[in-house]
């Protein structure tokens, strides 16, 4: 059987109640490969992105909190600020 391609995304909120804020950390973190705050590296399948929207948009309020999922072109060249270390590989997602 051969393992699902995974694609990298970018998601990011801005949720006003410290509930739910919690919540959506949490659901962010489940499938998070990095990130900081409330910005989430996500390495997933086409399934798994899926989930996590429909996961995502059950907990938040739609008058009040936010969220966006952007797929990261694989192409693109990778760029690194202060102590943050390229990756050797570059078809692999580096966590460190």
């Amino acid at each position: 059987m051969s393992t699902p391609y995974r694609h990298l995304y970018l998601a990011f909120y801005d949720i006003a109640h410290p509930r739910r804020l919690t919540a959506a950390l949490k659901l962010s973190r489940s499938y998070s490969v990095g990130g900081q705050k409330s910005v989430h590296e996500l390495f997933m399948t086409f399934s798994e992105r899926d989930t996590l929207v429909k996961d995502m948009f059950a907990l938040l309020n739609p008058d009040k909190d936010r969220f966006q999922i952007i797929a990261l072109d694989p192409r693109s060249k990778i760029y690194t600020l202060g102590k943050a270390v390229k990756p050797s590989y570059p078809n692999c997602i580096y966590v460190g």
